[in-house]
């Protein structure tokens, strides 16, 4: 059986988007999910996004990190379904309803409220997720966020000297995370601009991840770090994020569809 795909991106953040809105597929599971991310034997993404009818919103959205463990949220993958969807529309996630606005060359998202309690993040015990008694070497008293998916926050006088792809791996894993968690290093450059870097859970360093652009604007706003709307800067480019407590979150940014075709699906089953 060949199965037609779409290879997209948001900002280098890559996707396989397979669609059985119309015509079910064969169940993905995790083994099938990571072969077809495998950027040597597979066709090559950071994650797999499968798209679903649903009785609740226009279309569910399903996601694999490149490791086939499935995930929550993923900002960019969701701009990238507003693409394809091209209107005004909501999509189910395991994470929360969003509301999707594409637009010349991208979409805005409604990615709700972030939530800050410790076992919403989750974390495994008690403690202020503001300001986290916690260490990692030189990344001290980081913050949580879960936009969806869980999210840590450190700040550092510049992100590109810390090394991240030591120290992501062992905080996502860090037993404080019964979840894992994603990891995120950032510089407050002003007011209205952060420049950030991302260890993704279960894909590691991307080019550029929109939850995590999401939760670091959310956690800088909260310390009175920086003011909204932020532009936040990652290797892959740059996201608008704008947030008011007890407000929801709005991303802004691009979107892009690389190529489309199809493969075997016994090559990976």
């Amino acid at each position: 059986m060949r199965i037609p795909f779409i290879k997209m991106h948001g900002l280098g953040n890559d996707f396989v988007v397979l669609d059985a809105r119309e015509q079910a597929l064969p169940a993905i599971s995790s083994r099938v999910a990571a072969a077809l991310a495998d950027r040597n034997t597979g066709i090559g993404c950071d994650q797999l996004i499968l798209l679903e009818p649903s009785e609740n919103a226009d279309l569910k959205m399903r996601i694999f990190n490149a490791d086939g463990g499935e995930v929550e949220a993923c900002g960019n993958a969701t701009r990238a379904v507003a693409l394809l969807h091209g209107s005004e529309g909501t999509i189910e996630t395991a994470g929360g309803m969003l509301a999707v606005s594409p637009g010349e060359g991208g979409a805005s998202v409604d990615m709700g409220e972030p939530r800050f309690d410790w076992d919403a993040i989750p974390l495994a015990y008690p403690m202020d997720t503001l300001s986290m008694p916690v260490s990692w070497e030189m990344l001290e008293n980081p913050g949580a966020v879960n936009v969806g998916n869980p999210h840590v926050i450190a700040f550092a006088d510049n992100t590109d000297a810390v090394p991240l792809d030591r120290l992501g791996p062992e905080i996502e894993k860090d037993p404080l995370f019964p979840e894992r968690v994603n990891v995120n290093v950032a510089t407050v450059e002003s007011r209205n601009r952060i420049r950030l870097r991302v260890w993704e859970r279960g894909a590691g360093l991307t080019r550029a991840c929109g939850t995590g652009a999401c939760a670091t604007a959310v956690h800088a706003i909260r310390r009175k770090l920086v003011d909204s709307p932020v532009t936040v800067a990652l290797p892959g480019g740059e996201l608008e994020i704008a947030w008011q407590p007890g407000g929801k979150i709005r991303m802004t940014g691009p979107a892009t569809e690389a190529f489309r075709g199809t493969f075997e699906w016994d090559d990976y089953a």
